[in-house]
């Protein structure tokens, strides 16, 4: 179970804890092959084929040890996507990046793919690849993907390269890298792509969610990125890049990703979630 800022701790590695946090959620893993790359992938669905997929994409986790020195596992401590999806309802998958869940010494996998490339071309291809082959086994008819931090950075970048995705649902999304790496004084991510410049989301609606006290990916970034692609954004009061999204999920995702009426930035109307 999570305890704090992340898993259990004991004798097991990271993607091993990560697999038992999956297991007690009643999830099952398996390997998919992308493109280049394997993917670990939790799931769990429903026995007849429901009318659409949520796809849930993890964070960053840990590509950098104490920000200067390239992990050798990217694994997340907390995967907190994870979690997401462990209260969510609906049918679902999580969808492991490249290298990450103990794949890290697989043939391919190097640091830059969770550093300076960690949304790459490579990884946004290998991801779509692979994600495409899953949905092509149970052919669902329509896909939502929920993305959570650099998750949601990738899932705005994946939004195009998938037949039968129609909603894209970030969560604290890093939406300019650009602007992010800036504000922190960190090393722009130059093998990376920048949602900001990059995204294609004809076709596809979106809604951003942003932590009004976010102090890693402030409300300003999802404000601007509605402003050049459209889409709806929602600030919440009180919540902070990671409180408290997995208290209140799915209870924000469910009315707010469904309904059309919800106008963009829903703070400066004094309509933020309460």
């Amino acid at each position: 179970m999570l305890i704090g800022g992340g898993l259990a701790a004991g004798c097991a590695s990271l993607p091993e804890r990560v697999d038992a946090f999956a297991e007690a959620q009643g999830l099952e893993r398996r390997v998919v092959a992308g493109d280049g790359f394997r993917h670990v992938v939790y799931a769990r669905e429903a026995d007849d084929t429901p009318r659409s997929l949520h796809v849930y994409i993890e964070g960053d986790g840990r590509p950098w040890l104490h920000g200067v020195l390239a992990s050798a596992d990217p694994t997340p401590r907390t995967p907190y996507a994870l979690a997401l999806m462990g209260r969510d309802p609906r049918p679902a998958i999580y969808l492991g990046r490249p290298c990450y869940f103990g794949l890290a010494d697989e043939p391919g996998c190097e640091p830059r793919l969770w550093t300076d490339a960690r949304y790459g071309p490579e990884v946004v291809a290998s991801m779509a690849a692979a994600l495409d082959g899953l949905l092509a086994e149970r052919g669902w008819p329509a896909v939502m993907l929920v993305g959570y931090s650099g998750g949601g950075t990738l899932a705005v970048l994946l939004a195009d390269r998938v037949p039968g995705v129609r909603r894209v649902v970030t969560v604290a999304g890093n939406l300019d890298t650009d602007a992010w790496t800036a504000a922190h004084g960190y090393r722009p991510l130059a093998g990376s792509l920048n949602p900001m410049t990059a995204a294609r989301l004809a076709g596809v609606e979106h809604l951003h969610f942003a932590g009004a006290a976010d102090a890693n990916v402030s409300p300003g970034i999802a404000r601007a990125f509605a402003e050049r692609h459209g889409g709806r954004v929602q600030v919440v009061e009180g919540f902070d890049h990671r409180c408290c999204w997995r208290e209140r999920w799915p209870g924000l995702l469910l009315p707010a990703a469904s309904s059309p009426t919800i106008h963009s930035d829903a703070t400066r109307r004094g309509e933020q979630d309460r």
